[in-house]
This record gives C-alpha cells, structure tokens and sequence, in this order.
C-alpha cells in the first residue's frame, strides 16, 4: 500500500487496473473486477465506511447508518480494531516474527499490517488476503513500491488454495514462523463453515513459534445480539460469538497475557479510563503461540 496512504492519488493511478500479483498477470483479475457488486454491501467496503475511508459505495454507506442505530459507537469500533491491529503486528515483530499472512485484510488505510510491520522489523514481509476485488485494486499500487509485499484474491475459506498460492510461496517461508492474522473477519463465517477448523488448518501449515492473531465480534450486551440482528438480515455474515467461544479458537496454542479481551484492553498503549461502553466491548481479541 502506499507508504502513506492516500485515496485521491491511489485512486487515479487505479483507473481499472486490475493486478494480483507482478508475477501474476493473467485474466484473474479481470475475472474479479466484472465481480465488483454495487447493489449490495460488501464486509470490506463497509468496513472502510467506519474507517472514514472513501473506496466505497451508497449501498455500504446505508448499512453501516443502521448498524449505527443499533450501536451508535461502531465508528470507534472499527477505530479499537485498527488500533489493536498495529499493537498486534508490533508486538509480534518484537517477538521475533518477520513474515505475516493478513487474511481477510480489507481495503488499505493508514497503518496496514506492512507499514507497522517493516518500520518495526525491516525486511518484514506480508501477504494480504481478501476475497473484495477492490482490494485487489488498490493492491497494484503499493505492489509497485514493496517487494516484499502482497495482495492474493482469494477466500480464506479455501486454506488450501491460498496456502499453495504462487504468491504466498514466494514470500512466506513456512519452514520459520509466521503471524497469522484474522482481524476483524472470523465474525463473517457461519457456524456451518467450520471457523475453528479453518482457524487449525492455517495453524497447521506453520511451524512451532507462530503466532494466531484474532480479533472478533463479541455477544457482549444486548445491543451486540441487536447488532448482529441487523448485520445476519442485511449483510448475510455477522455472527457475534460469547468470549467462550472466541477463546475457543486458540485451543491447542499457548494464549498469551491478557487473554482474550476486549480490544482497548489488550495491551494498550495507554491505560484505558473509567467503565467500559458497550463500544469498548463489542469486540474481544487475543494472541497465541503455537507450541
């Protein structure tokens, strides 16, 4: 992504342009930008919505005033998301990991996972994931500046594929660990698709020192379970799941202090003052290490 980010200039260099990866310069991507669907909310685009982004559409716009009816704090959510995001990457770059899959990434803002990773640990490398082609698209223009950067069309409901990807090879080393990240985008698998099982197949392709990065939807009050009424019947996905069942997810690896918590609590930058809101708690996040 750009170095730093900027939509007007990303926007004009797009201009259609369709690229997944420098190596990869095939129909794919025309293939996902005839798959650009304006009529409906997308998780990505309506994710940059409460991000202040400007790489969306009406139909995003719509959804996300009647998520804020419900819960009118989800802005500082998606704010308490990102933030926890670069806490993670530092984090993680402190304990030694140079090499991050960022699945279901979402479209770029400031302080992607590359940004925080390589001024943390230069030489840091990232392969981003998401399934939205306008990801795709605003991925030709960082691709153009970082080597050791890249952008894979894809769903993460498919580990195979997206483990055997040319693109993924060529950056990840799964012979060293590597941080895999599911930030903000478990919540957007039903139950019937096995998240936890796509949770273990990732895990099971990396090595012992790995780390497993999630941050999730939380049914943490009512208005969460009145969020997720309006996420199921207007975007199809939205699946807010107990702090039990989040922390389920890490099953098997070492949970690292301070667990499983509501984002602006894990380890913040700054001590967090008073009650938390139903905003604090909308969201609960964690990070493990894999034995």
């Amino acid at each position: 992504m750009c170095s730093t980010y900027d939509h007007e200039q990303c926007s004009e260099r797009l201009e259609g342009a369709l690229v997944v990866d420098k190596a990869d310069m095939s129909g794919k991507a025309d293939r996902w930008a005839n798959s650009i669907d304006t009529t409906r909310p997308s998780i990505a685009r309506a994710y940059d919505v409460v991000l202040r982004g400007k790489d969306n559409f009406e139909v995003d716009r719509a959804f996300v005033a009647e998520i804020a009816k419900v819960v009118p704090e989800i802005f500082d959510v998606a704010t308490y998301n990102r933030q926890i995001l670069g806490r993670g990457v530092r984090f993680m770059s402190s304990a030694g990991i140079d090499q991050f899959l960022d699945l279901g990434s979402g479209l770029p803002t400031i302080e992607n996972t590359h940004q925080v990773a390589q001024r943390a640990r230069p030489g840091s490398r990232v392969v981003y994931v998401d399934n939205d082609p306008m990801v795709l698209a605003h991925g030709r223009v960082f691709l153009e500046e970082n080597d050791d950067t890249a952008v894979v069309t894809s769903d993460l409901r498919e580990p195979a594929a997206i483990l055997n990807d040319e693109a993924v090879r060529r950056l990840i080393d799964f012979d060293r660990p590597v941080g895999v990240m599911l930030v903000g985008i478990l919540h957007h698998l039903h139950d019937s698709e096995d998240p936890k099982g796509i949770v273990e197949a990732y895990m099971a392709a990396v090595p012992p020192g790995s780390h497993l990065f999630i941050t999730h939807f939380c049914a943490s009050s009512q208005d969460s379970r009145d969020a997720e009424e309006k996420y199921l019947a207007l975007l199809g996905t939205g699946r807010f799941r107990t702090p039990e069942e989040i922390t389920a997810y890490f099953d098997g690896f070492d949970l690292l202090d301070p667990g499983v918590v509501p984002l602006p609590l894990w380890r913040p930058d700054t001590p967090v003052q008073g009650e938390l809101t139903v905003g604090h708690r909308l969201m609960y996040g964690g990070i493990a290490k894999k034995p």
